[in-house]
């Protein structure tokens, strides 16, 4: 067990205590600081040091409540190591309540690391970087599906790095979605930086989803338990995992057609080859497109807006193995299938 030690930013943070924070990233047009909330959990007694971070896109809420309740729930005197949580990383974007920083549209998640001498989307993002996410030893990243989408509870990871893997299997996510993430993301920047990150899935754009947040602070709570922060927690088994990697049967169904959205699966989001999605139809119900099911899968991303126009994308579907699908359907029978970021 390594000795406890200040967590250091411009200034530290001693062992033993909680500090929450507003530091500044940038200006706005007046001159007015830009201050992200921080807050640093350094515990009593020594171990690694976990970075959590929200509303890189602005309009992306529920990890925004996952980092609430993570800095209210540990008392350092619990803690082996150190929670570093960026509450709300795109500050601009979540006052206008938009994805991107306002103004350009520059997209804070693929301008990691950064740079002090850039644009304003990498002038914030190098601050985060070297201020909070450097000094850290593992990495949680907490989104949800853009505007007029939901996706399904999941993890995001290159699985092929054996210290991503850990990571990823720790959080306790049915459904692990293995790759390399775009270049500029924090996952990406961080892990080859030798951070290992995950990007965490959850849900819908602009609002809470309690049934979420409750599953993913369960998954914070298994990644300090695998890690040594919580000595006496203990981690989280899902009951089944499915890891598809870029090889795996997954795929974005798509309008041929334009008109009004109609999904027909449910009320969980499990469906067998052949099974109708959802209908497309025109406003006179003259013409009207059925989509199915291309494999037996799970539809892990849907279209929220009822309309659509040629190419728009419809369902993320992700295809299952036999011993999955038997768990899933046992699961579902038996009434503990949580499946539902929809309803």
């Amino acid at each position: 067990m390594s000795d406890p030690k200040p967590f250091r930013y411009d200034t530290e943070v001693p062992p033993g205590q909680t500090r929450h924070l507003r530091y500044e990233i940038s200006e706005t047009y007046l001159g007015d600081p830009v201050e992200i909330p921080v807050t640093v959990v350094n515990g009593e007694h020594g171990g690694p040091t976990a970075f959590l971070s929200a509303a890189i896109h602005g309009d992306e809420l529920n990890g925004v409540k996952v980092l609430q309740e993570v800095a209210d729930r540990y008392d350092p005197a619990a803690v082996h190591g150190t929670i570093v949580c960026v509450h709300v990383a795109n500050v601009p974007g979540y006052l206008a309540q938009q994805r991107y920083i306002p103004i350009y549209d520059q997209d804070l998640n693929r301008s990691f690391p950064g740079s002090a001498r850039s644009n304003t989307a990498e002038r914030m993002a190098n601050v985060i970087y070297e201020r909070f996410v450097r000094p850290c030893d593992f990495a949680l990243d907490f989104h949800t599906s853009t505007r007029n989408r939901t996706t399904m509870y999941h993890v995001r990871a290159d699985t092929s790095r054996p210290e991503v893997d850990r990571l990823a299997r720790a959080f306790g996510s049915n459904l692990v979605l293995s790759g390399e993430a775009d270049a500029g993301s924090l996952r990406t920047v961080a892990t080859n930086d030798g951070i290992p990150t995950i990007t965490v899935e959850m849900g819908r754009a602009h609002r809470f989803q309690p049934e979420l947040i409750d599953r993913a602070l369960d998954g914070v709570e298994s990644v300090f338990a695998e890690y040594g922060l919580l000595p006496d927690a203990a981690v989280r088994w899902p009951g089944w995992t499915r890891v598809v990697d870029g090889n795996g049967d997954k795929k974005w169904l798509r309008a041929d057609t334009g008109g009004l959205v109609e999904m027909q699966y449910g009320p969980v989001p499990l469906v067998y080859e052949g099974d109708t999605i959802c209908t497309v139809s025109d406003h006179f119900k003259e013409r009207e497109k059925r989509v199915a099911a291309p494999f037996t899968g799970l539809v892990i991303g849907s279209l929220q807006n009822p309309v659509a126009a040629p190419g728009h994308p419809l369902c993320h579907l992700v295809g299952v193995d036999d011993a999955t699908l038997r768990e899933i359907e046992r699961e579902i029978d038996a009434g503990e299938f949580s499946e539902r970021p929809w309803v």
